[in-house]
């Protein structure tokens, strides 16, 4: 792989600031040999400038080597390793000004101590390897990670959709639907909306919906309900009225060309149920249904009910909203796809706030069969052999056996129409404490079932578990350890 311009200028820069070192000259005295500036010397050892010819030749003189020697992009065995990680793709791949990171201060930091630094990052890389992560599911870490940091409440965002609602006259109590926003697609923007399915593209029918750019067509599909659609034009408008240019043209990852698109798809979803479900009208909506102490699966239907929206949609914007508006924050999110009749679960989406709680993503291992998201998913399956169920709502109080945490959890279930055969559960965590308790009253309510639960079978300590599906390799390996430990120690 070539390098691109900058990633030229980085590899000068370093290259003359170690020759610089090496003849232990110091930036003055390489300005007052080659007759440029301290500061520009400066800029071309960030990587910041390249010098034109004559002032590379001026340089050259000044350090006693061959013109041709110092603008060869062929690194010393100290630098190799910088040039190699540049080759890796990994400054363009990871979005380090994310995060106020400068790529050139990482590399100056690697030409300092480039082999310890390099075997670090490249410990890095095969670890993703390792546990065959793609570009794309780092991208999808990020975006866990700073929606993590920000207690995924987002006050620039809050704004942009509630300036939206004021410009466009739309009162608290009325509901943003499909058929407002496909008429302010049309109408305003000149969007052209149609509908498919399977017989119109066969190699399309598990997606949601397609933009194609040329013809400012947004396609979707005819199986997705009514919520579902409110929701995709949403955030179709989302992408348009922020002007994120840089976005996904399918519902459905195909293809991640940048961490842009990735974060870009996230502000338009966050945009998309800031207005089909309003802050100050959910807040009250959850102050009645926290004052009740008895959990009600009724009442929470109710909610979706009324806000015309998707179980994930709601819960998700209920997660966004509890730490600003009810100061409770340590809380998990999660979803989990199942084919109906299967116990083969997927964790297809989570979040964690405060600290990483369990649940967890845990791929090469067995999830607990005791927890509600799972259950739920068992229970929709079996209701679904004698009739048709929409949807279906469970509470549980999750006691964590090992990390001795409690905590009481919602899931609810519903069969996944975009994709035949398949159901869906999500679910919201909520960490028993003293003080989260006086703010949700059912969570003491005593007819909610109480369960031993852990992360998974192969790191579980309940050893009498009917619901074992694998036994505690995991935990026997740790505990064989430990036993190996405490004989050494006691050797003389």
């Amino acid at each position: 792989m070539s390098l691109n311009t900058d990633h030229i200028k980085l590899i000068f820069g370093l290259k003359l600031k170690q020759l610089r070192q090496e003849k232990g000259f110091s930036l003055q005295d390489l300005s007052n040999m080659s007759g440029l500036s301290m500061s520009y010397i400066n800029e071309i050892e960030k990587g910041k400038k390249y010098p034109k010819t004559d002032k590379i030749s001026a340089l050259a003189e000044a350090l006693g080597i061959e013109y041709d020697s110092l603008v060869s992009l062929k690194l010393n065995k100290k630098l190799q390793p910088i040039s190699n990680l540049l080759k890796s793709n990994f400054l363009t791949e990871i979005p380090f000004d994310f995060f106020g990171i400068d790529p050139a201060n990482l590399l100056e930091m690697l030409s300092d101590a480039p082999t310890k630094l390099s075997a670090f990052i490249n410990t890095i890389i095969k670890i993703g390897k390792s546990y065959s992560m793609s570009v794309e599911q780092f991208y999808f870490a990020v975006l866990r990670s700073y929606q993590e940091m920000h207690n995924n409440y987002f006050p620039e965002l809050e704004q942009i959709a509630e300036d939206f609602l004021k410009n466009n006259k739309i009162a608290e109590d009325t509901v943003v639907d499909e058929f407002y926003l496909s008429n302010l697609l049309s109408d305003k923007y000149g969007i052209i909306i149609e509908f498919f399915d399977e017989k119109d593209y066969p190699i399309l029918g598990s997606i949601r919906s397609v933009f194609v750019p040329k013809s400012k067509k947004l396609l979707i599909n005819k199986r997705i309900s009514s919520d579902q659609r409110a929701f995709t034009l949403a955030r179709e408008l989302g992408f348009i009225h922020m002007n994120l240019k840089m976005r996904p043209m399918t519902s459905s990852w195909i293809q991640v060309n940048s961490f842009e698109e990735v974060f870009n798809n996230f502000q338009a979803s966050y945009f998309a149920g800031a207005i089909l479900i309003k802050k100050d009208p959910l807040v009250q909506s959850l102050k009645q249904l926290f004052s009740q102490e008895k959990f009600s699966e009724k009442k929470l239907i109710e909610i979706i009910q009324k806000f015309q929206t998707t179980p994930e949609t709601l819960l998700h914007r209920i997660f966004s909203i509890l730490p600003d508006c009810f100061d409770i924050d340590k809380l998990f999110f999660l979803r989990f796809e199942a084919p109906v009749g299967s116990k083969d679960y997927f964790l297809t989406k989570e979040l964690h706030l405060s600290k990483l709680h369990d649940p967890q993503e845990s791929k090469n291992e067995n999830y607990c069969r005791r927890w509600v998201s799972l259950k739920i998913l068992d229970d929709l399956s079996s209701l679904q052999k004698n009739k048709k169920e929409d949807l279906i709502v469970q509470a549980q109080v999750s006691d964590y056996e090992d990390a001795g945490n409690q905590y009481f959890v919602i899931s609810i279930a519903r069969p996944l129409n975009i994709l035949e055969s398949t159901n869906v559960s999500v679910s919201i965590g909520f960490e028993i404490s003293p003080e989260v308790s006086q703010k949700i009253a059912f969570l003491n309510d005593s007819k909610v079932k109480h369960q031993k639960v852990n992360q998974t079978c192969e790191k579980c300590s309940i050893f009498d578990c009917k619901e074992r599906v694998a036994a505690p390799t995991i935990l026997q390996k740790k505990r064989q350890i430990k036993l190996m430990k405490e004989a050494i120690a006691n050797l003389n």
